[in-house]
Formats: C-alpha cells, sequence, structure tokens
C-alpha cells in the first residue's frame, strides 16, 4: 500500500498545529496538580479553630489531604 506524501505532510501540519496547546494544556495540569498537592499539605497545618472557620471537621481536612494529588 502506498503512501500519498501530500497526505503524510497534512498530517504532520496538523499534528504540529496541535503540539504548542498540548504542551500549554500538559504544563496547565502540572501547576494543578502541584497546587492541590500544596493545599492539601497546608490545610494539615491549619489549627482546629481555623478549620472550624472553614466548616471543616479534622477529619474531614484529612481526608481531603489524604487524597492523590490527581483527584479533584
Amino acid at each position: 500500500m502506498a503512501t500519498n506524501p501530500a497526505l503524510s505532510q497534512q498530517h504532520a501540519l496538523a499534528i504540529a498545529n496541535h503540539a504548542p496547546s498540548m504542551g500549554r494544556k500538559f504544563v496547565e495540569r502540572i501547576r494543578e496538580w502541584r497546587r492541590r498537592s500544596r493545599s492539601r499539605r497546608d490545610l494539615m497545618t491549619l489549627a482546629d479553630r481555623d478549620l472550624w472557620d472553614m466548616r471543616l471537621s479534622r477529619g474531614e481536612a484529612a481526608h481531603e489531604a489524604s487524597k492523590p494529588f490527581w483527584k479533584e
């Protein structure tokens, strides 16, 4: 089966055009994961009064903090 060079070139261009947005999405996802990880770690350093102000129990905070960074 012969390949069509023009079709291959179009395919390559289509991939190249998507690469920047794919790269941006990847970077955004990594940033979101880091934000979640940091937030969950910080949550466990809060005093009970601070958690109370946020309407969270220590158990709820621990549950949230135990989630893997990739889960919302």
